[in-house]
């Protein structure tokens, strides 16, 4: 394997260092092994005091990152005892949580598709840029999964219930949406990243920021506030349902329907996930009841069944089990949220939050 073959790339270039996620022929989909390499360079970085930021974006022209490695999630749950996924997830939700903690300006370009764990890689970040390409997703009720990589710690902060909506119908939004809904924080064209990059070479972020940085275009939620709201703030997935169709529009009944072909218990779930995100706090705790949300998972049969239907056989039908969301029950849900003993993330407790001065 050569140097530019490496799954991961890091270079530094003048008071900058850079993580290149290089698996553009699967929109640098993350690995454990890319998690691990992350990490450590996030260490060795963090205690050089010749590096001022951090940077990362996603070789290619598709996207930052498509998410997790899900072909080898569905092999584990279907073959294996789901130890790997674990591992990778307590390892990845930990760097979650120390990109968000960073001492360092951490700068995620989110240009193209940022999906599932590629949101985790980017929106906990201090320094978010969007393009006119940004495509920015939770996607992972489709395939029988409820959003993690502190997902739901994100989505439970957007205003209303719009992150309510984007969690169940996972929905893509572009850059006007991310930057409402703040999965983003600045919009810069495609086509200035690259002055942009150049100047994080030389000059602090603020400074490279306000030479850069334009007015973002006009996103579609504004416009969709009132019915997210009123629909989505309903108790039940199957209320939220019922209002989105008497509603009566034709981006409410698309909506709904949209619903309806999701995993009935992953929506379900997420609906708790997220209800419960607006009272534990801070994102370590999120991302402690994320991981107990995920190991559960393992153990329930749509996440196979959707992975198999949207990557595996490409059949786009799943075959939900239970099929229809009355027959998900309130106990079935609660066993997602079971605690986990020993095998605990154990994330949360004293001393997690941290201030990035930049």
């Amino acid at each position: 394997m050569t140097a530019t073959d490496e799954p991961v790339l890091f270079r530094t270039a003048g008071r900058a260092a850079h993580i290149t996620l290089n698996r553009p022929g699967a929109v640098n989909a993350l690995s454990h092994e890319m998690v691990r390499r992350i990490d450590e360079a996030l260490t060795a970085w963090e205690h050089d005091p010749a590096v001022q930021t951090v940077v990362v974006t996603g070789a290619g022209e598709r996207g930052l990152c498509a998410g997790g490695d899900i072909r080898s999630i569905h092999d584990d749950a279907r073959d294996g005892d789901g130890s790997a996924s674990a591992a990778f997830w307590r390892d990845e939700y930990r760097l979650n949580a120390r990109i968000a903690r960073y001492p360092k300006p951490y700068v995620a370009v989110m240009d193209g598709i940022v999906m599932g764990g590629g949101v985790g890689i980017s929106a906990h970040g201090s320094v978010r840029i969007v393009t006119e390409r940004s495509r920015i997703a939770m996607p992972e009720t489709g395939i029988g999964f409820v959003p993690d990589v502190g997902g739901t710690y994100l989505l439970a902060l957007a205003p209303g219930e719009l992150g309510t909506h984007l969690a169940l119908t996972g929905a893509q939004i572009g850059a006007g949406d991310a930057l409402l809904c703040g999965l983003a924080d600045h919009y810069l064209p495609c086509t200035g990243l690259g002055a942009f990059l150049d100047d994080l070479a030389e000059k602090p972020v603020r400074d490279a920021l306000r030479r850069h940085v334009q007015p973002s275009p006009q996103g579609e939620l504004t416009e969709r506030r009132e019915w997210i709201d009123g629909c989505y703030s309903a108790d039940t997935v199957e209320d939220i349902v019922n209002r989105l169709l008497d509603h009566g529009t034709p981006a409410t009944k698309d909506a709904a329907q949209t619903l309806l072909t999701k995993s009935p218990t992953a929506l379900k779930v997420t609906l708790a996930a997220l209800r419960r995100a607006r009272r534990l706090g801070p994102l370590e705790a999120v991302l402690d009841q994320e991981y107990r949300v995920s190991c559960a998972a393992l153990l329930h049969p749509d996440l196979v069944e959707g992975i198999r239907a949207q990557v595996i056989d490409k059949d786009r039908d799943p075959h939900w089990s239970p099929a229809t969301l009355v027959e998900v029950t309130d106990t079935g849900v609660d066993r997602f949220f079971a605690p986990l003993g020993e095998r605990e993330l154990g994330l949360a407790g004293p001393g997690t939050g941290s201030e990035v001065a930049w």
